[in-house]
């Protein structure tokens, strides 16, 4: 099995609770700890792009992710992404580049939070950018969809298919 990239551009996913602050902010991505604590034995390469929460990611923001995923030698991509604009930074993705297979994940509730869907979310987007076709995918809670056919609830914090 070829190498995966890991993208990290931030999101609940990595976000921790600052008790001085009282709020959610960043300090580094978790991502190498869920992966150790899932007991990845993948082949993986982890880059760190940015660490924005996905509301105030713009759409330069989705130029540095594209081009990156443009550049990678890699044709195997996961990508941890805020929840809020995930559907929105796939169909960007998605309008842009081929011969990829990219999932883009995410979590609900932060990792450090010990309740996180984070883990599984994770752990499902290895699986599913190892089987899927080509294409840009948006995987959370054991689903997964194509760009442009995917939109978050905010009411309930479920993804569903547009069609």
């Amino acid at each position: 099995m070829p190498k995966i990239k890991i993208l990290v551009t931030g999101g609940t996913f990595d976000k921790e609770y600052d008790e001085i602050k009282q709020a959610l902010s960043f300090k580094q991505t978790h991502v190498p700890a869920v992966l150790q604590k899932g007991r990845c034995r993948l082949d993986v390469d982890v880059t760190t792009l940015m660490l924005k929460d996905s509301l105030q990611m713009t759409d330069a923001d989705r130029q540095i992710i594209s081009d990156y995923c443009q550049k990678a030698a890699e044709t195997k991509i996961v990508i941890t992404h805020g929840t809020d604009t995930m559907d929105q930074t796939a169909e960007f993705l998605a309008s842009r580049l081929s011969g990829k297979t990219i999932v883009l994940t995410g979590a609900m509730v932060p990792y450090t939070f010990g309740s996180s869907d984070g883990l599984f979310n994770m752990g499902a987007s290895l699986a599913l950018v190892q089987a899927l076709p080509a294409g840009v995918f948006v995987a959370m809670n054991g689903t997964f969809f194509e760009a442009g056919n995917v939109r978050k609830n905010r009411d309930t914090g479920h993804f569903s298919k547009l069609r």
